[in-house]
This record gives C-alpha cells, structure tokens and sequence, in this order.
C-alpha cells in the first residue's frame, strides 16, 4: 500500500512507513530485523498488515537481434503473463511493458492476445511486481546504473478494462518511496473505453495516454477491432480530446500497417484527415506512430476453426506485414501531418508489438478450464470489466491493500 495509507493502517510514523515502503520495493520483502532507520515497533507492525507476495518468474528470452527482454510469470492461481524490457534512446534507461489483464476479451485481430480470450484482470500488486521484477533483473544483468525510466501499458489485456487496479498500480509506481517513476513516463494504452480515458484525466492526470486505431474507415476499424460496435471512433476521440486538453497531453494514436486492410493511400488519407480535425478542434496535434505488423501466427498454418485450433497446431497468422510504409507515411507527409515509425523489437522471442501471448496451456482459467476467444465482444467485455470495477466498497478497500504488494488475504491471524 502507499505510505499513507500503511501509516494509518498500523498506527505508524509517515516517516517510517515510507522506509518501509521503501524496503519492500528494493528487497521484496520486509527484513527479519529492522535497520537503524526504521522502528522496531513500525516494521513489526507493517509485518502484520500482511504478506509480501512477489510473482514467479518461468521464462526469461533475451532478443539475438536488438537489447529487447521478454519475461514470462506465474502467477499464485497457475495463469501466466508476459512482460518486455524496452531500451530506451539514452544509454542505460529502459521502460517496461507491463501486461494488465490475462488475456483479452477485445479479440482485436492483429493482436495474439486478442485470440487468448479472457481470464481475468491482475491486481494492482501483480501489475507493480512485473515492474519490480525488470528492475531487479536489470541490476543483475546490465547493473551500471542502469534503470526503469517508464512504463508502458501494452503488455497482455486492456488496461482500461481493469482500469481501478491500473489506477492503483499507477499511483504505486509513481510514489517516490516505490518505484519513482515519473508519472510523465508512463502511458497507458487502450483500444478505446472512452468512460477510462476519463477517469485517467481525472485519478492520474501526469500519465500519457496512446490509443490503437487499427483503422480509420468504420466498417473496416469494426472488423479489425469489434470494440468499434460498442464504442465508435468518433466516441473515443471525443474522450481522447477531452483527455489531451485537461492533461496537455498530446495522445499518441498506434496504427498497425496491415497488408491489403489499412495501408492504401485512401487510408492514409483519411487518416491525415482525422488527425488535423482533432489538432483543430482540440489544440493539440496527436503523436502519430505507425507500427509495421509483427507476426502472431504461423505463415504456412490452415485457417483456424471456429472452435480454434486443434491438436495443439499453431494458427493461422491472419495477415501480412505491409510493403506500404514508405508509400503511406508520404502521403501523410503530403497532408502535413508527421508521423514516427515504431521500431517494434523483440521479435524473434515473441516480445514485438500484438506477439504476447503464453501457450495455451499456460493460459487456463483457475480450475483448468481453457478461456475461450470472444469475437465481438467488445460490448460484452466492457459490461463485465464495469461489473468487476463496481463491487462492493468492502472489496475495494481490499483491493487498495496491495498496493505495494501486501495481499489482505494473507493477514496474520
């Protein structure tokens, strides 16, 4: 939990509970014996608030062709997760990936994680222990100084979905006696909850905001990204503006170059056009990334059934990466709105933009039970994450309990 709350949940000093705070974000753990800065009485008292949990890490890919990192976890109920190590343009700065969900229920179909389905949302302690987790790996393997500067909600599952224990984790890993990562340096992702974006605005205003389009054309946005029907384009920009002019922040609009779907000049063009309505109506010009297609899927695979794939053969990659970039970014150009290409690494581990997914063995619900894909249910998706985020007050309370990674469940009796 934050320091303020830790103080008022034990009785303790502000002071001491940021210490400890502190510990348990640099060890992991609380120390047997407390050190010379922190009271005796405190730590024991913060030791019986509850247990430290950490998550289990089961694989560890580094990339042969760039200095990108894919970590695997466990987590308590056997699910899996994925995260990434993402070097930065200055020497020894990183940011981390984090995954927020397992799974996804959203079903975009460029995304491999979209075909996983929905198992359930992570906790806010999950979310800030993959975080610590880089961190600690990053003193092992690179040491020098180096560190997380950001973090980037991108991982597995729609952040916005989950979007109290986000928030919470957010809080966390921008408390200076946590993990001290800028607010500014990190940026949440989302497919498009508009009723999100605005609680971003509201809770976390320091945190940047980035937004996959799949495609500007309705129909065609409606078949790449079934969000679409519950909440339209226009819906979500309208949100998105309202987020840039509270914050300041310029939002960074992800579009994912798919061969023969979205990279005609008619794309980008209309693209263009959307882009310099938004800078007109809302002040300020969105960040414009093009992201050339990572491989989810094997090339030479039948096309999946509709039950999904069968003995374990690997699926179909639905699409192919665009020959158009160029072509596409001059159009743009044309149209006077700039553009970055996102250089998209990792991807000889799985570790590129939409790869993340575990097996499907390593991805079933508590009792063993596979998840099942949702195709088009984003509306349905949507409803369900409400429903979570609305419980009671007595399961909030508990939720804002592992906030550094202490679990109320586990409380000494």
């Amino acid at each position: 939990m934050l320091p303020e709350e830790l103080a008022g949940a034990c009785g303790i000093d502000l002071t001491d509970a940021r210490r400890i705070v502190s510990l348990a974000h640099r060890l992991g753990e609380l120390p047997p014996r407390a050190p010379a800065t922190v009271r005796r009485a405190a730590l024991e008292a913060a030791r019986s608030a509850g247990e430290i949990r950490t998550l289990t890490l089961v694989e560890r890919r580094a990339s042969a062709e760039d200095p990108f990192v894919k970590y695997a976890f466990r987590l308590d109920d056997g699910a899996a997760i994925e995260s990434v190590r993402i070097p930065l343009e200055r020497p020894g700065r990183y940011s981390a990936c984090v995954s927020s969900q397992v799974g996804c229920a959203l079903a975009c179909a460029f995304c491999a994680t979209g075909r996983m389905g929905l198992t359930r949302n992570l906790e806010a302690w999950e979310i800030v222990e993959q975080v610590r987790l880089i961190r600690r790996d990053l003193g092992a393997t690179v040491g020098g100084g180096a560190r997380v500067h950001g973090v980037l909600f991108q991982g597995m599952g729609e952040p916005l979905a989950n979007a109290d224990r986000v928030i919470q984790a957010i809080r966390v890993l921008s408390e200076p006696s946590a993990q001290a990562i800028d607010m500014r340096n990190i940026t949440v992702c989302t497919a498009g909850l508009p009723s999100g974006i605005r609680r971003l605005a509201a809770e976390v205003p320091g945190v940047r905001l980035g937004l996959s389009l799949g495609s500007v054309r309705p129909g065609r946005r409606r078949h790449l990204m079934p969000i679409d029907g519950a909440h339209p384009l226009d819906e979500v920009l309208a949100a998105a503006g309202e987020h840039a002019r509270a914050t300041g922040h310029a939002p960074m609009w992800a579009y994912t170059l798919l061969a023969g779907q979205n990279d005609a000049d008619e794309d980008a063009a209309s693209l263009a056009a959307l882009a310099r309505g938004f800078a007109a109506q809302h002040g300020i010009s969105p960040r414009l990334s093009l992201i050339p297609y990572n491989a989810i899927g094997a090339a030479d695979a039948p096309p999946p059934s509709p039950g999904g794939a069968e003995g374990g053969a690997a699926p179909a990659d639905p699409f192919a990466r665009s020959a158009r970039l160029e072509a596409f970014r001059a159009v743009l150009s044309a149209a006077g709105v700039g553009s970055i290409v996102r250089y998209s690494g990792g991807g000889d581990v799985g570790a590129a933009c939409g790869q993340l997914a575990r097996p499907p063995a390593e991805a079933q619900r508590p009792g063993g039970r596979r998840a099942s894909p949702r195709p088009g249910a984003a509306a349905e998706a949507e409803a369900e994450a409400a429903a979570r985020n609305a419980s009671s007050r007595a399961e909030r309370a508990a939720a804002a309990g592992v906030r550094v990674a202490m679990d109320p469940r586990s409380r000494a009796r």
